[in-house]
């Protein structure tokens, strides 16, 4: 891929590992190097390179901003091993479950805003992994719930076509853009790593998942 190629939604979203909703919101706020051509947004590669490459190098955090405390995020409750086919089903359990902290006052509109969310477009990011994530108004502070998932959920369409074993639902309140952003970089970079994964998959019980997750083990 060449330094003065013009890249898609899409294929900026491969290639930075997010999805691609996420590259579109920061396309319309401005926050990423972007242009339209007709009704397409397109992006040249050598922009996107440096505007990664500022925020890899920078050396503070905007003070509103804390890095992210997988700790503060994650909780043993809010694990789950999972049995379904169905993104659908997936999903509505992973909502119930996220629904039962404090932090979430509307659990109907959870459930509903997040399948509205993946119609809209798939939160799958390819290697097993889905990333379904919302901002609400009815949540007041970022949580996580995990689904580790006993069978191929077939009906998420990564781009690699691997079925989704893997699921990390985000719920952040409506004023936490940044770190909504910055939490959802987090999970796709450190679950790059294979070898986590698969022990992700392998683990028995909740808190091996949350140990593995926090890097206690």
């Amino acid at each position: 891929m060449a330094d003065d190629d013009i890249l898609t939604l899409e294929e900026v979203a491969k290639y930075l590992r997010v999805s691609e909703r996420t590259v579109y919101d920061c396309a319309q706020k401005g926050e990423i190097p972007a242009g339209k051509i007709r009704t397409a947004w397109c992006f040249k590669k050598s922009e996107i390179d440096k505007w990664v490459n500022d925020r890899l190098t920078s050396t503070s955090l905007s003070p509103q901003i804390s890095p992210v405390n997988a700790e503060s995020i994650l909780s043993p409750h809010r694990i789950l091993f999972i049995n379904y086919s169905s993104k659908r089903d997936a999903l509505l359990a992973l909502a119930e479950n996220l629904a039962a902290v404090p932090q979430v006052k509307n659990k109907q509109e959870l459930s509903t805003e997040i399948l509205k969310r993946e119609e809209l477009m798939s939160t799958a990011i390819g290697c097993g992994i889905a990333i379904p994530h919302v901002r609400l108004s009815s949540v007041t502070d970022l949580v996580v719930s995990v689904g580790i998932s006993r069978t191929n959920i077939v009906d998420f369409h990564p781009l690699d076509d691997e079925p989704v074993r893997l699921v990390f639902m985000i719920a952040a309140a409506h004023n936490q853009h940044a770190y909504y952003l910055q939490t959802l970089s987090w999970f796709s970079t450190k679950l790059k790593n294979k070898e986590l994964r698969d022990s992700l998959l392998a683990a028995e019980t909740p808190q091996q998942v949350y140990d593995l997750l926090t890097g206690k083990i």
